[in-house]
């Protein structure tokens, strides 16, 4: 053993010397010497993968053109199903998927926003509006479900993805097929115009009410936007404007007192109304 300092060729370093104080350190070989201990090895941190969904090229990234593509699949599957060798009970349940999922995106969805910025609305008429009524909080509900769409298990997307690969992975399917089913990777579809609908958002800017709306996408198919009001006096929805232009002003001056003007709209093309109509939102008006 020796000193845990130690320096042969210092001058210091021999026993007599009273200012040397000897520490000694177990070496391999002596009496008692213990290995020392490795220090633990930091166990790996194991990260879980979050699963997500692969993306398919034939598959739209936009929320309407989503929409236009499941119902046109929806649409057109039936009539290939034969040539494709599908059951009946195989169309059906893909079917099903792709007009719940559209009703999902579509109108439930587009429901709900319009339900968020009534309560944004309601929510500044609560802090800062005026008035000698109590304010009446919004409710939701929800479109009603078309008769042609039942709520469907968890994952109808997933399920759609597997179904046209096993289509693409068949000898069945023509390039011709793939392309009015719209799965023909790197080509977009021509849009089911009957599955458009278009979205507004209503602001009041003064004195006037601002309709916001757009294309969705789709505006190389379209020719304009008819817009109808009910400006809540008893006579119902009346056509305000043929707009070719995305976003309108209502110039109609507001009423002596408090009112609601609930606007809707569905897109027209060669002077015909095509699609759906919008889910109708409203804004308070007047004094």
């Amino acid at each position: 053993m020796r000193p845990a300092t130690w320096n042969k060729n210092d001058p210091e370093m021999y026993w007599g010397n009273p200012n040397l104080r000897w520490n000694y350190l177990l070496e391999p070989g002596d009496p008692g010497y213990v290995p020392p201990v490795p220090p633990p090895i930091p166990a790996t941190e194991t990260k879980k993968k979050t699963k997500r969904m692969k993306h398919n090229k034939y598959y739209p990234i936009r929320v309407a053109d989503q929409i236009a593509w499941l119902l046109n699949f929806a649409d057109k599957l039936p009539g290939h199903a034969t040539v494709l060798g599908l059951t009946p009970a195989q169309v059906t349940a893909l079917v099903a998927d792709c007009l719940w999922l559209a009703y999902v995106l579509q109108n439930w969805l587009n429901a709900v926003r319009t339900f968020s910025l009534a309560c944004t609305q309601t929510a500044t008429i609560a802090q800062t509006g005026t008035g000698s009524a109590a304010v009446a909080l919004d409710t939701f509900t929800p479109p009603a479900l078309p008769a042609t769409v039942t709520p469907q298990l968890p994952g109808s997307l997933t399920r759609i993805f597997a179904a046209v690969q096993d289509l693409k992975n068949g000898h069945k399917l023509t390039d011709d097929i793939a392309r009015e089913l719209g799965i023909l990777a790197g080509e977009t579809a021509v849009p089911h115009l009957a599955a458009l609908q278009p979205v507004l958002t209503l602001t009041v800017s003064g004195g006037k009410v601002e309709v916001k709306w757009g294309w969705n996408g789709h505006g190389a198919s379209l020719d304009a936007c008819e817009i109808q009001v009910d400006r809540g006096d008893g006579k119902g929805f009346n056509l305000l404007t043929i707009d070719t232009t995305p976003g309108y002003t209502d110039t109609q001056p507001f009423p002596a007192g408090k009112a609601a003007w609930t606007y809707k709209a569905i897109y027209r093309v060669d002077d015909q109304q095509v699609g759906q109509w919008s889910q109708p939102v409203s804004v308070a008006v007047g004094a």
